[in-house]
């Protein structure tokens, strides 16, 4: 429920609602009542066939059992030009349960088999600096997670030296991306 916020900031009309598993921590922890929540099996979604325009996933899929059919619902209850954005984990360290992490490639894949079209990836903090907040327990690369993190500044300084064009760098930047943003979108 956290993401409202930046939701309603951009609108303060948004109609909300978060979706957790039951016994999650998320849950057990939620003081706000702001919104509205609900729980499902991790699978099928509480909502009407087409009932939505956007399904946000911010650092979630990489803790989904069963994303394929997890995601299939998602196109199930995405209006016709729908859309899926959030982030995702590629190369962050193991957390919270987490049971793998995805590719640009194998996010784009699971979309296409799902019945969504993958339209944008965009890399997000990278990979070495996940595991240096790791080994520090967070305390010297928090600071990494609101601006963009020193390999992703290098590529891009190296990367105009040498004449790389955004998509070049991008490219780059993702294959060593501990996260990374997406969008699909429903047909």
């Amino acid at each position: 429920g956290d993401s409202v916020d930046v939701f309603r900031a951009v609108d303060p009309t948004v109609r909300w609602i978060s979706i957790d598993l039951p016994s999650s921590a998320e849950v057990a922890e939620r003081t706000r009542q702001d919104a509205e929540f609900l729980t499902f099996d991790g699978i099928r979604l509480p909502l009407g066939d087409a009932s939505v325009d956007l399904v946000f996933c911010k650092q979630v899929l990489e803790h989904v059992e069963r994303p394929l059919e997890l995601v299939t619902d998602v196109a199930r209850v995405l209006r016709p030009g729908g859309r899926f954005a959030g982030s995702t984990s590629q190369l962050e360290p193991y957390h919270s349960r987490s049971t793998g992490n995805w590719t640009p490639y194998g996010l784009q894949r699971l979309f296409t088999h799902a019945g969504l079209q993958a339209e944008l990836f965009v890399p997000g903090i990278d990979a070495l600096t996940l595991m240096a907040r790791e080994l520090s327990r967070g305390h010297a690369f928090n600071r990494w997670w609101s601006r963009r993190s020193p390999f992703n500044a290098l590529v891009d300084g190296i990367g105009r030296l040498l004449g790389w064009d955004a998509e070049d760098r991008n490219t780059v930047k993702l294959q060593f991306g501990g996260q990374f943003a997406f969008v699909a979108r429903r047909s």
